[in-house]
């Protein structure tokens, strides 16, 4: 006789337990210097929590001396990392082989750049299994190089913005992971902007990440034919030259804020201007550094084109002022300015 198959036979029981896998976080190396460099390592920090990815070591520029007492100042990036507990290392180069195989020695998955400040060797961007990226503040092709945020500034355009790189040996020549574009205010100066960018800047980064990491993200190649080069800024630079049209001379004031600082000469001094618009009456005539009026609402100076107002300036050895409160030491009708 056979058996009843229509009564279901017991499973066999087992103690064994399926191995459960897991993908250990993305190693992250991050180098930067400025503040424009904090929101995006505080960024890796805070998002390190949900186990992706975590920062193992942090790369900056060796301390400098600033203030009054030249005291040796750690930079913003390193401050916050020393905060977070997370290993610094400041190589004064990474050119030298030694300190390049110590970066490699990390087995990096990603290496993040910031305004970091340094070259980057060939040995350097190989280190990494998934390479370096670049937090670039500029839409590029346009604006490579050391000072994208002012040249914007300069040339009057209409936006700015981040672009995620992946490094390469050129001069931020290296194909786009993304362009986050940012409308420019009509007051930003160069301090704002950068400040406005950097927040930009740590955004876009954790929007690209996931992609970079696993490797489904492709990068664009850039159109080198429409590039532009933002070169460094110089304290030359900042000297006001008054044949200029009123329009460029108020884009360069609000660009060189911070620094250099735009400067114009009066007499044996130096005034570093802080805060400057075009003045509406257009038809006010007068050699290029001459004061046409001084009075409540600022300076008119007799521009190459139009008329410059200058309504914050800060005179030798003295504190950023209002165009009202240096009037009160002194008259301005008449006089030219260098």
């Amino acid at each position: 006789m056979t058996a009843d198959r229509s009564v279901a036979e017991p499973i066999a029981q087992t103690n064994e337990v399926s191995p459960v896998t897991s993908t250990p976080p993305a190693r992250i190396l991050y180098a930067g210097t400025p503040e424009f460099a904090v929101p995006a390592l505080s960024a890796l920090i805070a998002s390190a929590r949900d186990g992706a990815h975590e920062v193992v070591a942090v790369y900056t520029q060796p301390d400098r001396p600033a203030g009054r007492g030249r005291r040796l100042t750690p930079s913003p990036v390193k401050q916050l990392a020393l905060d977070a507990g997370l290993p610094v290392r400041q190589p004064p180069t990474l050119k030298d082989a030694t300190a390049a195989a110590e970066l490699a020695a990390w087995s990096a998955d990603l290496l993040v750049v910031a305004a970091y400040g340094l070259i980057l060797p060939q040995a350097v961007l190989d280190a990494p299994k998934r390479g370096c990226v670049n937090i670039h503040a500029s839409l590029l092709p346009r604006w490579r190089g050391a000072a994208p945020i002012q040249r914007a500034l300069l040339a009057g355009d209409a936006h700015s913005g981040i672009s995620i790189m992946r490094m390469e040996a050129g001069l931020d020549t290296g194909p786009v992971y993304g362009l986050s574009p940012l409308a420019i205010d009509a007051t930003d100066t160069g301090g704002s902007l950068t400040t406005r960018l950097a927040a930009l800047g740590a955004e876009a980064l954790l929007a690209a990440l996931p992609g970079i990491l696993d490797g489904s993200a492709t990068p664009t190649p850039q159109d080198d034919a429409a590039a532009t080069y933002a070169r460094k800024l110089t304290k030359d630079e900042a000297r006001i030259d008054w044949l200029r049209p009123a329009a460029e001379i108020e884009r360069a004031v609000r660009a060189f804020d911070p620094w250099p600082v735009a400067q114009a000469r009066l007499g044996d001094e130096v005034l570093r201007i802080w805060a400057a618009s075009v003045a509406a009456d257009v038809s006010a005539r007068g050699e290029p550094g001459r004061v046409l009026a001084a009075g409540a609402d600022g300076i008119d100076i007799a521009t190459g084109d139009g008329v410059l107002r200058i309504t914050e300036l800060q005179p030798p050895g003295k504190r950023r002022m209002s165009a009202r409160d240096f009037l009160n030491a002194r008259r301005m009708d008449g006089a030219l300015l260098g």
